[in-house]
């Protein structure tokens, strides 16, 4: 595990944080006021945010569970990780493949704080955890504790679930993506959530809100978000392509999907050639 940053103050309560925010949305208990009150605006312009959350979540855990189980994926890299919330991704992953080895990577104190109390990996793989900003790509795809966990030299599954509308246009979101898919050999995954304002027109005000919080959000179109993510980079999606998140490969146990307008999130999963 890497040190919180000594210049950041251990927890910042007064502001929401997106992970804390999305931990409150999901029904957990590692949030405070201010990501209450952040959850409660988006909310009352959104009232089927939990619906979203929850059904990108499921999104994550199927895909995982694909690369691991059919693919043969061994190393995972999640960028965002957020909060754990139980199964966390390297619990499904070690269940399938207990050699396998994670990094996640956060930039939020009480991410860091469950990180370091819940991560425990099967002792056959390993589990690690960075403490940096999405938007210094190449300080995590160099990082040492990164190159430590993840062998560069095989496939990589990248995991950007529900982060990458917090980086709008103007913090060139195609370069993050891009150094970290240049960074990954070939054979590798990128698997990937994006909130739309598609199907919810309400969606675009309720952002607007959690900007006013200081959360800058950018939401964008099942369109916007494959060229962002897949065809920039010059991936192979895999079928059934860009979907809304409840659509991608359903499990036959899972409740039955909600509407498009209470989703509003796409998800996709492609291979580097």
């Amino acid at each position: 595990m890497s040190p919180p940053e000594a210049s950041r103050p251990l927890i910042d309560a007064a502001h929401p944080s997106s992970a804390r925010v999305y931990d409150y949305l999901l029904g957990g208990k590692d949030n405070f006021a201010a990501d209450r009150i952040a959850a409660a605006k988006i909310e009352e312009t959104f009232p089927a945010i939990r619906v979203g959350a929850r059904e990108n979540r499921r999104f994550l855990l199927r895909g995982v569970r694909y690369l691991a189980a059919e693919v043969g994926i061994r190393q995972f890299l999640d960028i965002g990780t957020g909060i754990p919330t139980s199964p966390n991704l390297h619990e499904v992953v070690q269940g399938i493949t207990p050699a396998a080895r994670i990094a996640y990577v956060d930039n939020d104190p009480v991410v860091l704080a469950h990180a370091r109390a819940l991560m425990v990996s099967d002792p056959r793989g390993k589990v690690g955890y960075l403490d940096a900003d999405v938007r210094r790509p190449a300080a995590i795809v160099g990082s040492r504790l990164i190159r430590e966990v993840l062998d560069f030299g095989e496939p990589i599954a990248l995991v950007l679930s529900a982060i990458l509308h917090f980086i709008p246009d103007e913090e060139g979101p195609a370069e993050i993506v891009r150094t970290f898919v240049d960074a990954l050999p070939a054979g590798s995954y990128v698997l990937a959530t994006h909130v739309t304002p598609e199907h919810e027109p309400r969606l675009r005000p309720a952002s607007a809100g959690y900007r006013e919080d200081g959360v800058r959000t950018q939401p964008r179109t099942a369109a916007e978000f494959e060229r962002l993510v897949f065809t920039r980079q010059g991936l192979r999606l895999v079928e059934p392509g860009v979907v809304l998140v409840s659509e991608w490969r359903r499990d036959p146990g899972d409740p039955p999907a909600p509407s498009p307008a209470e989703v509003s999130a796409y998800g996709g999963l492609a291979v580097k050639g």
